[in-house]
């Protein structure tokens, strides 16, 4: 009797406990945003309605990640350990600077362009609406993103700065954090995959409440994409693909894992490479490069040249490969902006279904006869 006495008191003991924890729980439950294909990010939310945007890719082998806290303007004050994140964001943001020509394309499809403030290398930004912000005066020049001119973007009192890096070391940010101006790492570049690339303007919506559209917008981009990959396998041939061109002695290709291969591998073509390992480029000599590549029915990317006679002028190998022969090299590099941006590092990363038709109508134009290249270009 005793014994079953004591049982029961252990029972009860225990289920209070567990009731407590549960409660605990509940009261640090997240919910998780839907990301596909994007490994360098995720985006959780508390039942406080804080959004926690987790970075754990901001350049390549970085060692650790970061942590962002997305706190709503119209709440009372929440009760937060900061020491948790590394930058807390009053959200909707109403003034940014971003640092990377990648991150306007996603500010314009979200509708709040108009709440760029700063940007560094404007000289470099293509977009039309943002070239006549940066005309007017509404968009500041900041300098370079190595050396930041944090005089004039202390006085644009931004409530958020995307920064781009390839290490963590940028003293114009540090002294940007200890002034109070949060900034978080935007890492869309280190993607290797089309997809996961595009999906970073999910990474852009919380900060503005527009998640809802950020979805929709990236919906759309990948039905695009996956119609166009399902169309290219309707080609009946599947053409031979050389990429690149020499850089001083050392020829560079794409890697077979890379986010150019990718786009080849899903225009339905045989890239040359594609057996490689390599996420990034390969460094080749001339002779292996003509050894494997020079009967290639397509060259994609010469380096940056634009025409068959830049191509002869620099070295007299090229004109022994076919696709030099046969006048099938295309090229990103024709496809400026107004000061001479390329369109290809602006755009491409954000709208990977206009790549593969570009590439679909190159490589298959019976699919697709009448689209028009936006990206790539032949050669003149």
């Amino acid at each position: 009797m005793n014994r079953s006495i004591c049982w029961l008191l252990i029972l009860l003991v225990c289920c209070c406990k567990q009731k407590e924890t549960t409660s605990e729980q509940r009261a640090m439950a997240t919910s998780k945003a839907s990301i596909t294909y994007a490994r360098g990010f995720t985006i959780k939310e508390t039942e406080q309605g804080i959004k926690v945007i987790e970075v754990s890719s901001p350049w390549p082998d970085a060692k650790s990640g970061f942590s962002y806290a997305l706190v709503p303007k119209n709440t009372p004050e929440i009760s937060l350990d900061k020491e948790k994140y590394d930058a807390v964001v009053r959200v909707p943001v109403e003034r940014i600077v971003v640092t990377s020509t990648t991150h306007i394309p996603a500010l314009e499809s979200l509708g709040v362009a108009d709440r760029l403030v700063g940007f560094p290398n404007s000289q470099f930004v293509s977009s039309k609406e943002t070239r006549k912000r940066i005309a007017s005066g509404q968009v500041k020049e900041l300098g370079t993103n190595e050396a930041i001119n944090t005089e004039i973007l202390m006085e644009l009192s931004p409530e958020l700065m995307v920064g781009f890096g390839i290490s963590g070391k940028n003293k114009a940010y540090e002294t940007l954090q200890q002034a109070g101006i949060p900034l978080v790492y935007n890492g869309d570049w280190t993607e290797e995959t089309p997809l996961g690339k595009a999906e970073w303007i999910k990474f852009f919506a919380p900060f503005f409440g527009l998640e809802k559209k950020g979805d929709s917008l990236y919906k759309a981009i990948e039905l695009s994409y996956a119609r166009a990959k399902e169309l290219a396998l309707q080609a009946k041939t599947k053409p031979t693909i050389l990429s690149g061109g020499l850089y001083k002695d050392v020829w560079y290709v794409a890697g077979g894992k890379s986010w150019m291969a990718e786009f080849l591998r899903d225009a339905n073509t045989n890239y040359l490479w594609k057996e490689t390992e390599n996420t990034g480029s390969i460094g080749l000599s001339i002779e292996s490069v003509l050894e494997r590549a020079q009967d290639a029915d397509f060259w994609l990317n010469p380096s940056m040249h634009t025409s068959y006679n830049e191509l002869e002028e620099t070295n007299r190998h090229y004109l022994q490969f076919s696709a030099f022969k046969n006048k099938r090299v295309f090229t990103h590099a024709r496809s400026i902006g107004e000061t001479g941006g390329l369109l290809f590092y602006e755009y491409a990363p954000n709208r990977p279904d206009v790549v593969l038709k570009d590439l679909i109508h190159i490589f298959h134009p019976e699919l697709l006869p009448d689209h028009e290249l936006f990206f790539f270009k032949p050669l003149e």
